[in-house]
């Protein structure tokens, strides 16, 4: 190399410079680039599959890039040296480093590295071409480093667990909330909810037990009275008890007869449907699926011993998804009254769940689906009339009580400034 003209020496360091710019921003531009557009990419553009396939071994990948940056850096250090002796003789070798490490710094670290960042594409998908070259010439040489760095990590105790990449409900959750340019605000909203199915339970959603309407099919002489005082769509049937529930009829079917003139004791137990029962605990994510697979539309909630707590339906998980439909927000209204001074009138049987969504509230649904299970949760007994309570930043004072039950409540918000 001390034959080379100083032209040349030039020029191989300029290369080398330029090399070591190229791995830096290859290495920033592989670890920046989107994972998911990667995907959709490598669809249609063959450098996309590269670097694809590159990324789904990082070892050799990052293996192949730090050999090369090291390779090149410290060949462009002799040349530098050597360069400098040539020029200014041995006394120059301590300010040719240090003019070469600015260089590197700049030219080969900092600013390919930025640009690398802020736009990956278009590095990552023309590097990729290069560095799957690269990686199939250093195999050997990076899997034997790879080893013994792995054999010193042994040694010094490291255990070396593989690691699986998953993406938790929380990250996916950003992801939608990064995507705001590309997802309107509404639908940012059912994705969101789509991703908590998961976490919600039949029994957060369902319609309770006591709120359900009941008739007896042993009494044929009562079910036309029942019919004609109802006011609900679907009714449960039972035979003498009520805890022997024979199904579900719905007010439809009974309509249809009606308008069929095929009206009969005989053919109103004709429609009911034999129940479907869904265990407690069920996730909304997996009732839904079970709803499309059974072709469902609601299904009634057992706990362990097999006594019915409720109503699943379709429509409520729909609800869970895409929001309040219009009969029920007018449900709602008969149930959460606002008061000119701001404070809202409530039944205590609305649910937690949907007085948080109304009322845009945060209390805790872990110990309790409804606001009376709540408070009584936080009283550990009956309140008595004019009691109120404090939670978190929700003032909630009782206004009525009857058969050692509170019937109504009266919630107000604190502004917590």
């Amino acid at each position: 190399m001390e034959s080379l003209s100083t032209s040349w020496l030039i020029i191989i360091l300029i290369g080398l410079i330029l090399a070591s710019a190229f791995f830096s921003s290859a290495e920033t531009s592989m670890m920046a680039i989107n994972r998911y557009r990667l995907k959709t990419l490598a669809k249609t553009n063959e450098r996309a599959k590269y670097t694809e396939r590159l990324l789904g071994n990082l070892d050799h990948l990052i293996g192949t890039i730090l050999l090369g940056n090291n390779l090149v850096n410290i060949f462009a250090s002799s040349v530098a040296t050597l360069l400098a002796i040539k020029l200014w003789g041995d006394g120059s070798v301590v300010m040719a480093s240090l003019a070469l490490t600015f260089v590197i710094l700049v030219f080969a670290e900092t600013t390919p590295k930025t640009f690398a960042a802020k736009h990956p594409e278009k590095i990552a998908l023309p590097a990729s071409v290069i560095i799957n070259v690269l990686v199939k010439i250093f195999k050997p040489f990076v899997w034997f480093v790879a080893q013994l760095s792995k054999l010193i990590l042994m040694i010094l105790g490291v255990k070396n667990n593989e690691s699986i990449d998953e993406i938790s409900s929380e990250e996916l959750k950003m992801v939608v909330d990064d995507a705001k340019p590309i997802i309107a605000s509404n639908y940012q909203k059912m994705l969101h909810n789509i991703i908590d199915l998961e976490k919600v339970k039949v029994e957060d959603i369902m319609i309770p037990r006591h709120e359900l309407i009941s008739i007896d099919t042993s009494k044929p002489d009562e079910i036309i009275k029942q019919l004609q005082r109802t006011q609900h769509t679907r009714l449960l049937t039972y035979d003498t008890s009520s805890d022997n529930i024979t199904g579900v009829l719905h007010m439809r079917n009974v309509v249809n007869l009606y308008a069929k003139d095929e009206f009969s004791i005989e053919n109103v137990l004709a429609a009911v449907r034999k129940p479907y029962f869904v265990p407690e605990g069920t996730s909304l994510a997996h009732q839904l699926e079970h709803f499309q697979t059974k072709k469902r539309r609601l299904g009634l909630v057992v706990d362990e011993y097999g006594e019915v707590r409720g109503l699943i339906v379709l429509e409520d998980i729909l609800e869970e998804i895409v929001g309040q439909f219009t009969s029920n927000q007018n449900e709602s209204i008969d149930e959460i009254i606002k008061q000119e001074d701001g404070s809202y009138l409530i039944d205590p049987r609305v649910s937690i769940r949907e007085l948080n969504a109304l009322l845009d509230t945060n209390l805790s649904v872990d110990k309790a689906k409804t606001l009376n299970g709540l408070i009584l949760e936080e009283l550990q007994s009956i309140p008595k009339r004019d009691i109120s309570i404090k939670i978190d930043n929700i003032l909630i004072d009782i206004i009525q009580i009857a058969d050692s039950a509170i019937k109504l409540v009266k919630l107000t918000k604190i502004d917590p400034s």
